[in-house]
C-alpha cells in the first residue's frame, strides 16, 4: 500500500518555462492525484495534453504579454515579475480555498518560488532553503566553483572575460568543447541562442563571448567529456526536513532525444554508490531540502563521474524512481511537508522508465546493425526485477497520451520521424580513404 498522504492539503504545480509536452508535470498530476490528493496545475492550455487527466482538479493559466508572442511577463531574472507573479499565485490559492503545497516543476519555478517563499507563507507550504539557494545551484557558473570547493568531479570549466581569452581557453580546454551560459533562464526568446553549444573552432568561442551583454550573463567554457551509451547517470532525491533522503535513487539513460546528448527516452534504475555519495554531499553541505535532479556522465578519460548539471526541483522522469510501494519524490515531499512520516519500502532496482515518443526517435536513430548487436543492446539484465512505467500511456488515464500523440503528429512529429528513419536507412557514403603516399585526385566536377 503506498504511504497515506495528507488528502485535505492540495497541490499546485508550477511551471513558468511554457511545454505543453512536459511529461514530468503529467507524471506528478498522476502520481499524487491517485494517492487521493487535490492535484492543480499551471497549464499552458486547457486543451493541452497535460489538462486531459483525470486526475488533474483544475488547470490554471498565467498571465501573458499580448504584445511580447505570448510570453510570460518578465522582470530582472528572466521570468514574472515578483509583484505580479506573487499576486497571480495569490489569486489561484483564492480559487483553490486552503493553503496547498507549492511544487514547482522548472528551473524557473523554482527560483521564483525560493525567492517568494516568505511572501506566501500562510498559502503554500515549502521547503525550508537557505536564501536563493535554488538560483546558486541553476548557476552553472556557482555549480563549477561549488564542486571545486567540495572536491565533486566536475568538468574543467573556464569563465573568460574577453573575446581573447574565450579563444585562448578554447585551445587551452580542446577543441570540440562545450559553451554554456551561466543562467539560462535569462536568455531572451528569439535571439538564437541556445544556453549549451558544442564548440569547434576559437573564432567560434570569439563569436558567442561577444553576445554576453545580449545574454544577460556569463558565458562558460567547458571541457566536454564524451558521450556514448551507458555513460549519461542522474540521481533524484528529495531532502527532507531533517536532511534524510527517503526516496529517490540513482538511474543510468539508457537512450536519449537528440541521441547521446538530450533528454531521458528510456532510463533504468541501476545502484550507483559514487554518484549517490556524490549527490548526498552536495546536499549535505548546502543544506538542501526538497527535490533536486542532478545529471552525471562517467568519464572514461578520469574513471570518474562528472557533475553537469544540478537542478533544484523533480526531474521529467522522477517516476522512475518509485519504490514498492508507489512513494516517489513528490510524494515524499508532500508527506514531509504536511509533518507525516516518510518511510520507503524499499527500492525497485531494474525499473525502467520509458518516454514513447522520444523513446521512437532514439530508436529510429539507431543504426540497425547486426541481429546478434540488437539483441545484446535490448537484452535486460537478468538479476534485476523487470518493472516499467511509460511517461504518457496509462491504462486508468488514456486521454492525455491520445491528446499528445495527436498533437505531437500534427506538430512535426512525422516529419521528424521520416527523417529520422531516412538518415538511417540511406546513411552518407563514405569516401573512399586515399593512401597517404598516393596524391588525393580532385573530384570530378
Amino acid at each position: 500500500m503506498p504511504p497515506p498522504l495528507d488528502t485535505d492539503v492540495p497541490v499546485l504545480l508550477l511551471r513558468l518555462d511554457q511545454n505543453p509536452f512536459h511529461h514530468g508535470t503529467l507524471g506528478a498530476i498522476r502520481s499524487l492525484g491517485r494517492a487521493g490528493v487535490e492535484v492543480h496545475a499551471v497549464v499552458e492550455s486547457p486543451y493541452g495534453p497535460i489538462s486531459r487527466s483525470r486526475h488533474l482538479r483544475q488547470g490554471h493559466r498565467l498571465p501573458v504579454d499580448g504584445g511580447d508572442g505570448g510570453r510570460l511577463p518578465s522582470g530582472t531574472d528572466g521570468v514574472m515579475s515578483d509583484g505580479r507573479l506573487e499576486q497571480t499565485l495569490r489569486t489561484i490559492s483564492g480559487r483553490i480555498g486552503r493553503p496547498s503545497v507549492l511544487i514547482p516543476m522548472d528551473d524557473l519555478g523554482a527560483i521564483a518560488a525560493a525567492r517568494l517563499a516568505g511572501r506566501l507563507a500562510g498559502r503554500f507550504l515549502l521547503p525550508a532553503q537557505p536564501p536563493g539557494l535554488p538560483r546558486r545551484v541553476a548557476d552553472k557558473a556557482e555549480l563549477a566553483g561549488l564542486c571545486r570547493k567540495l572536491g565533486v568531479p566536475h568538468p574543467p570549466t573556464v569563465v573568460p572575460r574577453s573575446s581573447d581569452e574565450a579563444a585562448a581557453a578554447a585551445v587551452e580546454l580542446g577543441l570540440p568543447l562545450v559553451a554554456k551560459w551561466s543562467r539560462p533562464w535569462l536568455l531572451p526568446g528569439g535571439s538564437g541562442l541556445r544556453s549549451t553549444t558544442v564548440v569547434t573552432t576559437a573564432d567560434q568561442a570569439r563569436a558567442l563571448y561577444a553576445r554576453t551583454a545580449q545574454a544577460g550573463c556569463p558565458l562558460l567554457l567547458q571541457r566536454r567529456v564524451p558521450g556514448g551509451r551507458g555513460t549519461d547517470w542522474f540521481f533524484h532525491g528529495c531532502f527532507t526536513a531533517d536532511g534524510s533522503c527517503p526516496a529517490g535513487g540513482t538511474g543510468r539513460k539508457e537512450r536519449a532525444w537528440p541521441v547521446d546528448a538530450g533528454l531521458t527516452a528510456v532510463g533504468r534504475w541501476l545502484p550507483n554508490p559514487e554518484v549517490e555519495q556524490a549527490a548526498h554531499r552536495l546536499a549535505r553541505h548546502l543544506g538542501y531540502r526538497g527535490i533536486l535532479d542532478l545529471d552525471f556522465r562517467f568519464d572514461t578519460g578520469t574513471g570518474t563521474y562528472q557533475l553537469l548539471d544540478f537542478n533544484p526541483r523533480p526531474g521529467a522522469q522522477f517516476r522512475l524512481f518509485a519504490d514498492r510501494s508507489g512513494l516517489d519524490v513528490v510524494r515524499a515531499l508532500h508527506l514531509d511537508l504536511t509533518g507525516r512520516a516518510v518511510t520507503p519500502a524499499g527500492p525497485v532496482p531494474g525499473r525502467t522508465f520509458v518516454v514513447e515518443n522520444y523513446a521512437l526517435l532514439s530508436s529510429l536513430s539507431s543504426p540497425p546493425g547486426p541481429p546478434a548487436a540488437r539483441r545484446a543492446r535490448t537484452r535486460p539484465d537478468r538479476d534485476v526485477r523487470r518493472d516499467m512505467e511509460t511517461a504518457w500511456f496509462a491504462p486508468d488515464d488514456p486521454a492525455p497520451f491520445l491528446a499528445m500523440t495527436a498533437a505531437w503528429l500534427g506538430q512535426g512529429g512525422w516529419k521528424a520521424l521520416r527523417r529520422t528513419r531516412w538518415h538511417v536507412l540511406h546513411p552518407p557514403r563514405q569516401r573512399r580513404a586515399v593512401p597517404a603516399a598516393e596524391p588525393a585526385r580532385p573530384e570530378p566536377s
